[in-house]
Parts: structure tokens; sequence; C-alpha cells
């Protein structure tokens, strides 16, 4: 018979999905920034990767916490967006819509990790486990704030060079 399983097993195999999640992310925003036309794209993506370290580090840290070996499980979500973001380089490259792109791409990313992050917050509160859950929000509120620039810097700029 199958054992049961806990909000706390849940709570550490999301771990590990985001986990590899963001070590995937880490060796995409390098391609993503040599990709972009834009001066405050690439310098976004560039800011976002220091970020990214950082949110890989947090995780660790909460692996920690846990007492857990900190590893990642394959997480077909972020490969098939990574996946995409590929084929926007390769489909638009050289055109006035790449960087177009390469937002809308870089928002599927920031989109999932905010889903992430929040419901690991959440279940991390209810499991009593509070810095865990202080860790999350700090990667939470940079997936935000990352998402609203990301808005800015197309709405501002290259949306208009795209049309």
């Amino acid at each position: 018979m199958a054992t049961e399983k806990t909000l706390e097993d849940l709570f550490l195999d999301t771990l590990k999905d985001i986990y590899y999640a963001e070590r995937q992310i880490v060796k995409t925003l390098p391609k993503m920034a040599k990709a972009a036309t834009s001066p405050e794209l690439k310098a976004g993506f560039e800011k976002h990767l220091e970020e990214t370290e950082g949110h890989v580090e947090r995780l660790e840290q909460i692996f920690e916490l846990l007492g857990k070996p900190a590893r990642g499980k394959t997480c077909d979500a972020i490969l098939g967006i990574i996946e995409e973001g590929k084929s926007i380089i390769e489909d638009f490259k050289g055109t006035a819509a790449l960087d177009a792109g390469l937002v809308s791409a870089a928002q599927a990313v920031e989109h999932y990790e905010i889903a992430r992050y929040g419901t690991l917050k959440t279940w991390a509160q209810q499991l009593g486990l509070t810095d865990a859950a202080a860790l999350l929000d700090a990667t939470l509120q940079e997936e935000v704030a990352t998402d609203k620039k990301l808005s800015q810097v197309a709405t501002a700029n290259v949306n208009q060079k795209a049309a």
C-alpha cells in the first residue's frame, strides 16, 4: 500500500521543481541578453541573471533549513517555456519583433516563477516554516518586480519598434 503523501512532501517536491527551473534560467538568461537588441532589455536580462543566482542561493538555504540536499527535479514546464524562447530567438532574429518576443518569453518564465513562489510561500507558512517563507517571499517580490519592469520596457520601447 502506498504511503500517504503530505503537504510537506508536496512542498519539498515543488521546491525541487523550482530549484531545477532556476538553474535552467541561469543558463538561459545570458543567451537572451546576447540576443536582445534593446540596450535596456539587455541590461534587464543581465540584472535578472544576478538576481536569479541569488534565488538559487536562497533555495539552497531552504533545503539546508529542511535538512535536505539541494537537488532539482526535472521541470518540464520551464523546459517548454525556455524552448519557446529559443524558437523566438531563431525565428525572429534580425527582425524588429525580436525584442518584443524576448519580453514575451521572459514574462512567461516570470509568471511561472510567480505562481510557484506564491504557492511555496503559502505552504511554508502553513507548515510553520517561517524562515523559509521569508526567503520565498523575498524571491517572489523580486520576480513580481522583474515582471513589472518587463512590461514597462515593452510598452515604453520594444513593442513600438515591433509595430
